[in-house]
């Protein structure tokens, strides 16, 4: 899965995923940021859905 985020608000929009979408995990393979900001972000399955708190790691 490709995801693209543009850094804009433009109001209600449409639901990124749907009713009845099956629960997974994804786990990051690339990502890119643009100079302007954008980011792109390629992720592929990566099993069960996990839960708790979110980690971030730092470099």
């Amino acid at each position: 899965m490709e995801l693209m985020i543009i850094p804009i608000t433009l109001g209600t929009g449409k639901r990124l995923f749907q009713d009845g979408t099956i629960p997974a995990s994804f786990k990051v393979t690339s990502s890119q940021i643009s100079p302007k900001g954008n980011i792109v972000i390629t992720y592929k399955r990566d099993g069960d859905v996990k839960t708790g708190a979110p980690q971030i790691e730092e470099d």
